[in-house]
Parts: C-alpha cells; structure tokens; sequence
C-alpha cells in the first residue's frame, strides 16, 4: 500500500472543491490548477496551492502533459480527474503512470474499453449482461445504417461510439427519417468527439434510466452502494438524480445489482465506477454504458449510505482493501439531487453567464448544497452550465420531496437566470410526487 500524500485535482468547479474537501479530511495535501477565466474560483482558494493554466480556456483543462508537468513541479504523487475533461482518458491514465503518478481511478484498459461503446457492449454481453439488440461495430456509411434499422425495426436510436453526454443521439421513430437523422448525428459526434462513427439500437419506449454504483478493490472484492434512477432528463441529460427509485421492483433492483457486480468482478475491474441500464414497461433490463469515474450525482448515493465515495476512491487508489463487506452497507431514506444549471428554462434553456449578485442558499435537517457560487463570483461562459447541485434527503419518499420543495423555494440567485424554476414546479407535479416517471417525463 503507497500512502497518498498530496494530490492534483485535474478539474474545476464544484467536483475540484468536493475532492479538496475529501482530501483534507484524510488529510492529504491539495493541488488546484486553473484557467484565465477561473482566477476567482472557489476552488483555488481552498487548495492548499494553486497553479495557473494559460491559454485556451477550454484546452487548459485538457492538456495533460501541462497538468502532469504542474504535477511533478508540485510533487504530487497522485492525480484525481473528477468527472469530465479528462476523467475517462485512457493516454492520461497512461502517462501518469508512466511519470511516476498514481492516476485515481480504474486500470486504463477498462477506461478505455468501456470508453467504446461498442467494444464495452460485446464484452458485457460476453460476461452475461443483456445488452439492446443493435450494431456489433461503429458505423459510418449511412446506407449500411438504414440496412441495419430497417432489419433491427422502427423506432431505433443513433448514439454516437465515442462521446455522451447526448450528443450525437438521435432517436429514428420511421424508415424515411433515417438518412437525415443518421447525418445529423455523425456530424454532431465528430464536432464534440473528434470521431462521427454511430451505433444502431433497438429503441426502448418509455424506459426508466437506472444505474448501479459500483465500488471494487485491487484484491477482487467487489460491491454495490444501489441505484440511482436518472430518469428525469432533458435532450438525453440528466436533470434530478434519486436514490434509491421509488417505484422499482425489489426483485428488478436485485438482479441489477447482482448483475452489475459479477460483471465487474469477471472483468477485474477496479475503482469506483457506474453500470447504467435501461428498465422497460415489463421490467426488462438492456445495459447501455458503464461509466469509469466519479458521477455528478454520486451525492444521492453518499447520503442514503453513509459511504464517502471520493474518499474510497482515493483509498483504492493507494491500494486499501474494501473496509466493509456488502452486508454491511447500510440503505437509509430517500436522496434526490437537482442540478443547478445557469440557463434560462423560458427561452428554450438557452445557457446564461452573469455575476451572482445575491445568493441565499437553503440548509436544515437533510439539505446539502454542493456548489462553487459565491456572491460576486462570475460565471464564465466556456464550460458546462451546471453552477451546483441540490441534494435533500428523508426517511421517506413523501418526507423527501417535500424537503425539496421547501429547499428549492429558499435557494435564491440573482445575476442570471437558472432553472431553480422549473425545479420548483416538477416537485408539485402529481406524477413526480408519485414517482412515475420515465425518461420521457420531461418531454
């Protein structure tokens, strides 16, 4: 076991803070790093040092010979990447590595298979995992794409093979839709992703989105913190994260996580990671992606177990076994998240930059507010919108949802507009009040 003593956080935001805070109390030495627009961050003057990125404001947080260069110069011996920019780069898992420094997070092999999509599906189906029916191998002639949906059956769905994030999907509910749809994706993918190649699926209509959160050593112990149902969503982001579903069969939620387990055990997986699944109307499971990092919404898990996931991370990382067996994870309440987006929700969410002007945040009994606002910060305007996350949590679901209802009515920002809104009437709606919702809830 090699005791971490100092670690550089590869991100920015509220991820960069809520590592800092878990390194302070394992008491480990912090490293933020930060671009020209990111001078005023939270999260630089909470670091034990800070180390600027000049240059292009998005690249700075992708040039990873710079970041490993600051690394050495600050004698870090590890590396978190959060979630984003590079957490699921495979050459920077490798070249840390190679320069001596623990990357915190999986083996870069399965970073980088299951960075495919394709290839990570194949291997899933192989250890047993029921996967959609669709294309084995990305694609990009769309005339082969057409041959493939017209075979598979309408409605399918066009993800693009390198990237998430909802780009490059397009779902294709009719044959002469195809071709325009098809382009419209690999051109999308190639723009984000650098690669337009697409895989063809079988569309599942009103699907729940449902993850497992895996946790799993370097000595073959593997285990499971539960569920989290991300169904809520907009443009195939996600939007409130709940752990555990509310409306999930006990039987449906033991096979996902049994299923979720042995694979990751079969394929000799390490670190925290996620298995996400789709759940039809009949309660059928298809594998969509596993996801190698931290997630934006692993608060909900950490609250319903008690369970510190950064901190594991790091653990795992320096070569600590599982301190606790999987009969020993305690499940307690119900946890929602909601994602706090700089946007404008009455004009087609169109992102929004501004200064925070006032900023009252909620707090209480069962409230938790990670963010990186301050009053006067300034929202830049060359990274993703999300400026926080909400998270409450009750002993029940009922108990939850009206503690999120008082927290959303107490948060308040002023500068710029955010979807504080339309948070506030989701926990009103009957159906949500009622946990039936699908990932086509919000449409």
């Amino acid at each position: 076991m090699t005791k971490i003593k100092k670690v550089l956080i590869a991100n920015r935001g509220e991820i960069a803070l809520r590592i800092i805070r878990a390194c302070k109390e394992l008491e480990i030495g912090s490293v933020a790093i930060f671009s020209e627009v990111d001078v005023e961050g939270i999260w630089v003057r909470k670091a034990d040092e800070c180390y600027p990125i000049m240059g292009d404001v998005i690249k700075a947080y992708l040039d990873y010979e710079k970041i490993i260069t600051i690394a050495k110069r600050a004698n870090c011996d590890a590396i978190h990447p959060g979630y984003g920019f590079l957490s699921e780069n495979a050459d920077f898992a490798r070249a840390c590595e190679a320069n001596g420094i623990i990357f915190i997070g999986p083996k870069p092999d399965h970073i980088e298979l299951f960075g495919d999509k394709m290839a990570s599906k194949v291997a899933m189906k192989k250890v047993g995992v029921p996967v959609l029916e669709g294309t084995d191998e990305p694609i990009l002639d769309v005339n082969e794409g057409a041959k493939i949906a017209k075979e598979i059956g309408f409605p399918v769905i066009i993800k693009a093979a390198f990237g998430g994030g909802g780009r490059g999907m397009r779902i294709v509910r009719e044959e002469k839709d195809f071709r325009d749809m098809f382009e419209s994706a690999t051109n999308e993918a190639l723009k984000y992703f650098g690669r337009g190649e697409a895989f063809i699926e079988k569309y599942v209509e009103n699907p729940r989105h449902i993850e497992i959160q895996i946790i799993a050593d370097k000595y073959g112990n593997v285990l499971h913190l539960g569920e989290r149902d991300c169904s809520i969503q907009r443009r195939h982001q996600k939007v409130i994260e709940i752990a555990p579903s509310p409306r999930l069969n006990n039987n449906t939620r033991k096979e996902l996580c049994r299923i979720a387990t042995k694979a990751m055990f079969k394929l000799g997986y390490e670190s925290v990671g996620t298995v996400e699944f789709l759940v039809d109307e009949q309660d059928n499971i298809f594998f969509i992606e596993m996801n190698t990092r931290v997630q934006v919404e692993h608060p909900v898990t950490e609250t319903i177990t008690g369970v510190d996931i950064i901190q594991r991370m790091i653990q795992i990382a320096e070569g600590s076994k599982m301190i606790f067996l999987q009969e020993e994870i305690n499940f307690r309440g119900y946890s929602i998240e909601f994602r706090i987006n700089a946007e404008n929700p009455l004009k087609g969410f169109m992102p929004s930059v501004g200064t925070v002007e006032k900023y009252f945040t909620p707090n209480g009994p069962g409230v938790r507010l990670d963010s990186a606002l301050y009053t006067g910060y300034k929202v830049p305007a060359n990274y993703d919108s999300m400026v926080g996350k909400l998270i409450v949590w009750a002993l029940d679901w009922e108990g939850a949802v009206k503690k999120a209802k008082r927290a959303l009515d107490e948060f308040y920002i002023e500068g710029f507009p955010t979807n504080i809104p339309l948070h506030r009437e989701i926990v009103r709606d009957q159906d949500f009040k009622d946990g039936k919702f699908t990932t086509n809830y919000l449409d």
